[in-house]
């Protein structure tokens, strides 16, 4: 298995899940060793905003973005990331169509060979 520890979040609250958000957020913090001041000023929100961010308790998503880019945590970002996939019938038609020969662009005006 991995070194994470497997955590079923489909069976978490969302109250529990915004605990552990604050709970994340507040490990960044205090191991970086910045004051709830320090940071929340920097992100542009009251010190009161950031507590109730730390707590779990709701914010805006652009707190918590502003917050995570003060951290330097924006990699978190990362798992949202959409992977485009193509279907199997979407790439053999992809490949059907692709120019398997070059063609001279001006037929009419064709120029003899030196030969």
């Amino acid at each position: 298995m991995t070194d994470k520890s497997y955590k079923n979040w489909l069976s978490m609250s969302d109250n529990v899940l915004s605990q552990q958000i604050g709970a994340f957020i507040k490990h960044q913090r205090m191991e970086q060793n910045k004051t709830q001041d320090l940071v929340a000023s920097a992100a542009g929100i009251s010190r009161s905003t950031l507590s109730l961010l730390e707590r779990g308790e709701s914010v805006t998503l652009s707190t918590l973005i502003q917050v995570l880019r003060v951290l330097d945590q924006l990699q978190v970002m990362e798992v949202f990331e959409v992977q485009q996939s193509i279907s199997p019938m979407a790439l053999a038609k992809a490949e059907k169509e692709k120019r398997k020969r070059a063609r001279n662009p001006n037929p009419n005006n064709s120029e003899k060979s030196n030969w």
